[in-house]
């Protein structure tokens, strides 16, 4: 599963609000529950066969489901059978026999179905049970997490058709545990079934599920049965259906189907946004040494998904995000999230992680799979830019080295798994592992792991031996440092030179809670011209090393390779920066090369950040563009002639959009004609940009171009629009930040309300005032977003309650009583959401 993020803009005043990967980002959980031990589900009985015959009531949004379950005991002898099945009614449960159905005693209760079977059943011996059912998932309370932020299983999308602006859709979300909301299973991770699942629909509709496609035949009232057949066994949670109406644009890797499912108005594009998946399923197949497993692969964009995406068998569900015209391609794509999910074809549905606890044998896998896809489409550069993000995205979510245990068998609830441990530091673990390893030998280990355990289940133990038995090396130390304990190194380096000896100090100094780490590290040595590789091995909390080096280094290179899952904090100087930049120049060396000039605002850094200007990394051109300061004449002279072609002709929309915003500092009116161009561009995010630039130079012609935008241009530079509507607080924009309230979705909504929690402070009007923290807590309640939003909204209108309540005491008359209902109300809305 790839889980949702959204990239906000500014958020509530003085960024209230994280702005990226904030579902990813949280913090080292709390310790209730931390001394249960989750252990893996005992299996009593095993799922062989499931086969499913269901249809659906749109109006009560109901799934009335036939199931013929077949099982065999695991082990020992059992006359019972419990299934989980959630928010159900239960109309008949019956042994199939070869003379015909005979009832079944059953109880229910507590989302479990506990059947009495006929008689004593052995290891050797099958039997089919019959279970008539209706699933009612809208009136299932369930709660969700910030992973995945519903779990009612089934959903139905715009059911009544009443918005005109959404398809009519209904999907399925397994994972965690939710399977079993619409149709009786043993719903564990651990479980494996073939199936075939039959739905009825209205013919109009598009079908989707796991394994092929293998009967549509007409029924009554002018529906269809679809009929899907999966030959291979994978676990419960997998199960997936689809219906809606779907364009398919058909593609093949070796003969076998490769189909993408788009609203038709995306279908034009479905091979701009999906077309690089046989080029995937090529790479991940040789590079495992196991060809693709299944006989299909599908990927479906469905409508208001519960969280990024879900590698269901065969068919991977996609969030509304993926699906993009060509014009909104021009400012990036999913291509990181499509290859996270065709991963998991191997590291989740071909082996799948035995219980929850071993998680990273699917998510940490899947999230490494992005990284090498990245390298092996675009280059080393690429591959170091996305596991740099990975790295930064993990620190970024922990304190003084302190961190969860990546196999984790206490935990208080199986949602906590779904966090920055599972996905970004389990990632680079993983490909810190491959750099000890070698290449050969790590990607012989994966293929011994993936063809020992294939359609079953895996544990980290099970991948240690694989990898032990290709290397002959025993990996333990490296498993329980990384796996079965938590944290990471945060390190504290000097550099010296004395007496013809480069030194280097090292502490670790993270929390002392936390392990001390046994961490091989390469350096290489700039001096004299020359580059010296050393090996060293830090296994202390201090130590020191020195090495023979004729002259002074210019750099000593610490963790060459950037393998290092942890923290440096280091001595080095500017000048040392500066040399890093342009003679130790691996992706991580530059960027952090560049932020520090940023930091430092050296003036003697400047002359790197015009080096910057020209770096092969988008994101580095942009950083530097950022970094310059302008207010050097020289620099500025220097500068603006490259940062002006640059906002021309970047290939990369984003560095032009940050050149536009650049040029726009210097309030130079000779460029307004360049904005006002940009705000014709074919990129939104150069629209947006140009949109800004023109208003700060000419504030007018700023909100004549927002009049004379389409409204599509409009929508998609949401949050351009309303940064400009924060200094123009008329009441008449109201409209527009309620719009994005009541249709927007997640993604948007975060972009926007920021700029519009600061409008309506501004604004005057008790009345706007009132409707907009109305507009905020529906679109809040429309998307689920109280976990994200609730405690800092009521921080937010609190203050702001406090400051109009100040501003009112030093005017009079209607000024005065305005404010105060100003104050009332935010205050109000402060106390309704810390009360939920």
């Amino acid at each position: 599963m790839t889980k949702k993020h959204f990239c906000c803009g500014v958020l509530i005043a003085a960024a209230l609000f994280s702005n990226a990967l904030f579902a990813q980002n949280q913090q080292a959980q709390s310790t209730n529950n931390l001394s249960v031990y989750r252990v893996t589900e005992t299996k009593i009985n095993d799922l062989i066969h499931t086969k499913l015959d269901v249809s659906f009531d749109y109006a009560k949004r109901y799934l009335y489901g036939k199931e013929w379950v077949t099982l065999k005991p695991h082990f020992y002898p059992t006359d019972s059978l419990t299934l989980d099945a959630q928010g159900m009614d239960i109309k008949a449960v019956a042994l199939v026999g070869p003379k015909g159905n005979t009832p079944l005693k059953y109880t229910y209760n507590d989302n479990k179905l506990s059947i009495t079977l006929n008689k004593r059943y052995t290891n050797v011996e099958k039997y089919t049970v019959y279970i008539a059912y209706t699933a009612k998932p809208d009136e299932l309370k369930v709660k969700g997490s910030a992973a995945i932020t519903d779990a009612k299983g089934l959903y139905f999308i715009n059911p009544d058709g009443a918005d005109k602006n959404k398809p009519t859709q209904i999907w399925t979300q397994g994972e965690t545990e939710s399977s079993s909301a619409w149709f009786p299973t043993i719903d564990k991770p651990d479980q494996k079934t073939t199936a075939e699942i039959s739905m009825t629909v209205k013919s109009k509709y598009t079908t989707l599920s796991n394994g092929k496609l293998i009967s549509q035949k007409p029924a009554a009232n002018g529906l269809r049965t679809d009929t899907w057949k999966m030959d291979l066994p994978h676990s419960p949670y997998l199960f997936m259906m689809a219906v809606g109406e779907f364009n398919i644009t058909k593609d093949t890797y070796k003969g076998k189907e490769v189909n993408y499912y788009l609203e038709p108005k995306y279908a034009p594009y479905a091979k701009q946004i999906f077309g690089k998946t046989p080029d995937m399923m090529k790479f991940y197949s040789d590079i495992l040494g196991v060809d693709y497993p299944w006989n299909k692969y599908a990927q479906v964009v469905a409508r208001d998904y519960v969280s990024g995406a879900m590698e269901n068998t065969t068919a991977t569900l996609h969030g509304e995000h993926v699906q993009k015209t060509d014009r909104e391609l021009l400012d990036g794509n999913e291509e990181g999230t499509i290859a996270h999910e065709l991963f998991h074809q191997w590291f989740g549905d071909y082996i799948t992680a035995e219980s929850w606890s071993n998680l990273t044998m699917n998510e940490s896998f899947a999230t490494f799979g992005e990284v090498i896809w990245h390298g092996h489409d675009a280059g080393q550069d690429a591959e170091d830019k996305s596991r740099y993000e990975k790295l930064q995205s993990y620190l970024g979510s922990t304190k003084d080295g302190i961190s969860p245990v990546l196999a984790r068998f206490h935990y208080n609830d199986k949602e906590d798994m779904f966090d920055n441990i599972s996905y970004a530091k389990g990632s680079i673990i993983l490909y810190a592992l491959k750099n000890q390893m070698g290449d050969a030998a790590f990607f012989k280990g994966l293929n011994k792991y993936l063809t020992a355990n294939a359609f079953k289940n895996g544990e980290t133990h099970q991948l240690r031996l694989a990898l032990e038995e290709v290397s002959g090396r025993d990996w333990s130390p490296y498993f329980n440092q990384w796996y079965y304990n938590g944290g990471h190194p945060v390190l504290s380096i000097d550099y010296g030179y004395e007496a013809g000896k480069a030194t280097i100090k090292v502490k670790q100094t993270q929390d002392t809670s936390v392990q001390t780490f046994s961490l091989p590290i390469k350096i290489d040595i700039y001096a004299g011209g020359q580059k010296i590789r050393k090996d060293i091995l830090i296994n202390s909390r201090e130590q020191r090393f020195s090495f023979d080096v004729a002259s002074k280094p210019e750099l000593i290179d610490f963790d060459v390779d950037k393998i290092l899952v942890g923290e440096i904090n280091d001595n080095k100087t500017a000048e040392q920066y500066y040399f890093q930049y342009k003679n130790a120049p691996s992706y991580a060396n530059r960027i952090e090369a560049l932020q520090f000039i940023m930091q430092s605002k050296a003036a003697s850094g400047q002359q790197i950040l015009l080096a910057g200007l020209k770096d092969k990394s988008a994101d580095l051109r942009a950083l530097s563009i950022d970094g310059l300061n302008l207010a050097d004449t020289q620099i500025k002279a220097a500068a603006l002639p490259i940062i002006l072609e640059l906002a021309k002709t970047d290939k990369e929309t984003e560095v032009r959009a940050t050149a536009i915003a650049k040029l726009a500092e210097t309030g130079d009116q000779a460029y307004k004609s360049l904005f006002a161009a940009g705000v014709k561009d074919r990129s939104y995010k150069v629209i947006g940009a140009s949109l800004s630039a023109l208003a700060k130079l000419a504030p007018q012609e700023g909100k004549a171009a927002i009049n004379a935008m389409d409204p599509d241009t409009k929508d998609h530079i949401a949050g351009d629009v309303a940064e400009i509507y924060i200094n123009d607080a008329k009441d008449e924009h109201q409209s527009f930040f309620e719009n994005v309230m009541q249709t927007g979705d997640r993604s948007k909504v975060f972009d926007v309300v920021g700029a519009y929690f600061q409008y309506l402070g501004r604004n005057t009007n008790p009345a706007v005032t009132e409707k907009g923290v109305k507009n905020i807590n529906d679109a809040i309640e429309r998307l689920k977003l109280q976990a994200y939003l609730s405690k800092q909204l009521a921080a937010a209108y609190s203050k702001t309650a406090q400051g109009k309540a100040q501003q009112a005491a030093a005017v009079s008359g209607e000024a005065k009583a305005n404010l105060n209902k100003q104050a009332e109300i935010f205050k109000k809305a402060s106390a309704d959401l810390v009360k939920e």
